[in-house]
C-alpha cells in the first residue's frame, strides 16, 4: 500500500510541475513473478525508477527501454515478459511485435510471465505567443481550449483586453519556458515585429510562425540580416503563419494556425495510431 501511495503522490507532483515521466503497470501475471498484478512504478526519461516497483532484472531492461521510446514518440506500450519455451510456443522471437505487444524473454529462475503496460505522461505542449494583437489573444483563448500551455509575451501596454495564457509576460524577452514540445507564433501585426522576431528565433521549437505576408517577411527578413541575424535562422519562420483555409476574422486566422500547428504536432502519431485500429 505505501508503494502505490507513493506512486500516486509522484504521478500528482510530477504532473502538477509539468515534467515528463512514464508509468508502468503490471497488468497480468503467470506462474511465478516477482511483482504482482497492480505494481506500478514512476519511470524517469534517463531510465531511472523515481518511485514504485514492477520487479526485479527479469522486466527491468524491457520496461525501461519501452518506457524511453515511450516518452520519445509519445505511444504507450504494452510489453509481455515471458519465458524463452512460452515465446517459442507462440512462435515469436525476444523483441518481437504482434498485434500491439512486444515480447520480451525472462531470464530468471521463476520462468514466470508478466504483462507491463508502459505510458507516457507528457507535459501539455507548450505554445509561445508574441505580440497583443486580436489574432494572438484569439489564439492563445482557442489554444487553451485545446489543452496548450500558453505563454503569451507583448509590452502590457499594447493589450486591448487581458490574455487568456498560463504565462503573460511584459515585453518580448522571455524567461524559463516549459521543458515540452514547443510552438512559437509571431502576431505583432505592426507593433514591435522585429523585436519579437528577434526573440522568437532564439526558442528552440518545432514551429515557428509569423502572422503577416510574404512580402512583409521578406522586407522584415532583410532587416534582421542587416542587424546580423542568420538567414538560415530566419527562414525558419513559416509566413504566413497558418494552413490556408480562406480566413479571414482574427478568430478563423487563429483556427487556421492551430490546425497548422496540430498536423505538426501530431506528425508520426497518426500513421501509428491508424496502424494499430486497423
Amino acid at each position: 500500500m505505501t508503494v502505490h501511495v507513493e506512486v500516486i503522490d509522484l504521478v500528482a507532483q510530477l504532473k502538477a510541475t509539468e515534467q515528463p515521466f512514464a508509468l508502468a503497470t503490471v497488468v497480468r501475471t503467470v506462474s511465478v513473478t516477482a511483482a504482482k498484478a497492480g505494481a506500478k512504478a514512476v519511470i524517469r526519461p534517463d531510465g531511472t525508477i523515481a518511485a514504485g516497483w514492477i520487479g526485479g532484472g527479469c522486466a527491468r531492461g524491457a520496461v525501461l527501454k519501452a518506457a524511453r521510446e515511450a516518452l520519445a514518440d509519445g505511444e504507450p506500450r504494452m510489453i509481455s515478459v515471458q519465458p524463452e519455451d512460452s515465446l517459442a510456443e507462440r512462435g515469436v522471437s525476444a523483441g518481437e511485435q504482434r498485434d500491439g505487444v512486444r515480447f520480451a524473454k525472462n531470464m530468471c529462475p521463476s520462468q514466470g510471465t508478466m504483462d507491463i503496460f508502459v505510458e507516457p505522461v507528457l507535459p501539455h505542449p507548450s505554445l509561445v505567443i508574441l505580440g497583443a494583437s486580436p489574432v494572438a489573444l484569439s489564439l492563445a483563448a482557442q489554444a487553451r481550449a485545446l489543452g496548450f500551455h500558453v505563454t503569451i509575451a507583448a509590452p502590457l501596454a499594447d493589450f486591448s483586453d487581458a490574455p487568456d495564457a498560463d504565462i503573460k509576460n511584459d515585453g518580448f524577452d522571455l524567461g524559463t519556458l516549459p521543458d515540452a514540445k514547443r510552438f512559437v507564433v509571431v502576431s505583432t501585426q505592426g507593433k514591435g515585429d522585429e523585436a519579437a522576431l528577434k526573440s522568437a528565433v532564439t526558442i528552440k521549437a518545432a514551429y515557428h510562425a509569423f502572422v503577416g505576408s510574404r512580402r512583409k517577411m521578406t522586407a522584415l527578413r532583410d532587416k534582421l540580416v542587416r542587424e546580423g541575424v542568420s538567414p538560415d535562422v530566419i527562414d525558419r519562420i513559416k509566413a504566413p503563419a497558418g494552413l490556408n483555409l480562406g480566413a479571414i476574422t482574427p478568430e478563423e486566422i487563429a483556427m487556421s494556425i492551430l490546425a497548422e500547428i496540430t498536423v505538426e504536432r501530431r506528425r508520426g502519431q497518426r500513421t501509428s495510431t491508424q496502424s494499430a485500429t486497423t
